[in-house]
């Protein structure tokens, strides 16, 4: 019996909302009873691509990270329910029961991810079904997974270790989305955006000359990091824990080094720094 899961690559999503549109092409207006009733025509994401602003003008970020029903092995939707009208399918897979749902509005606040959407019409709760049906049929993958350009989105069966994403989980540090719902998600994330800083390195005796090659380094987390200003004179480090200490040192032949603890855990844009001349530094 396969177990189902999915990996998604949040630094390959490039927000062209492929997935969500063939997810709409799959499921609006097509009854896939037992699996799903039809999906309306509107109203409902069963995934979610939720596009992220990080830091602050000039310097901002943009990502976009795809979200579906996680599938999760500690369920709050299964529990909410009664009746059997959420459950888990041997291969992992958590349906709602399109009968034994109606009326049940509560299963749709169960959910912490905020992925189960209700159907006004039908009275009843409706997600992300991992494309059961096609499965069932003999699908290798999700509507969602076929149509993603970049290959962001990875699906299969975990418990065959010679399939692919047993070996991209066996390779790299897939993280679960909002770890703190301690869900057991199937669904697990790669390059979910992290904290940043960034900055602009200028000399105080030469303003209007860009201060290029300026070796930027900072301390913290597992290592040092270091980097050299580029030719505007701007650097930044990406890839931050949300909840690490860290301290920014600047250096350059000729100037007095500059230091600083970062004052916050948020992104940060540290501005213009300038360095000052050392004393006897020729002109």
């Amino acid at each position: 019996m396969p177990k189902y899961a999915m990996v998604i690559d949040a630094g390959r999503c490039i927000g062209c909302y492929l997935c969500f549109l063939a997810c709409r092409d799959e499921h609006a207006g097509n009854d896939n009873r037992p699996i799903a009733l039809a999906q309306p025509s509107s109203g409902h994401k069963w995934i979610d691509v939720r596009e992220l602003e990080r830091g602050a003008l000039p310097r901002v970020k943009v990502d976009y990270v795809p979200v579906p029903c996680m599938q999760c092995a500690d369920a709050p939707c299964i529990d909410a329910a009664t009746g059997g009208a959420v459950y888990r399918r041997p291969d992992g897979v958590v349906l709602i029961d399109p009968d034994k749902a109606v009326g049940q509005r509560h299963i749709v606040s169960a959910c912490p991810y905020r992925v189960v959407f209700w159907n006004e019409a039908a009275s009843v709760a409706q997600k992300c079904t991992f494309c059961a049906h096609l499965l069932d049929e003999g699908w290798r993958e999700p509507r969602c997974v076929e149509a993603c350009p970049t290959q962001a989105l990875v699906f299969g069966d975990i418990a065959d270790p010679s399939s692919e994403i047993s070996r991209l989980r066996a390779a790299r540090a897939v993280e679960d989305f909002h770890p703190e719902f301690a869900t057991g998600p199937s669904v697990g994330y790669l390059g979910l955006p992290t904290r940043f800083v960034a900055g602009e390195v200028a000399f105080a005796d030469k303003p209007e000359v860009p201060a290029e090659g300026v070796i930027v380094t900072l301390e913290g987390g597992n290592r040092p990091r270091r980097v050299k200003s580029d030719n505007y004179g701007e650097f930044e480090f990406d890839g931050l824990d949300a909840q690490g200490r860290y301290r920014l040192r600047i250096d350059h032949p000729g100037y007095l080094a500059c230091s600083m603890s970062l004052p916050s855990r948020a992104d940060l844009d540290l501005g213009t720094l300038v360095l000052e001349p050392a004393p006897g530094k020729s002109v």
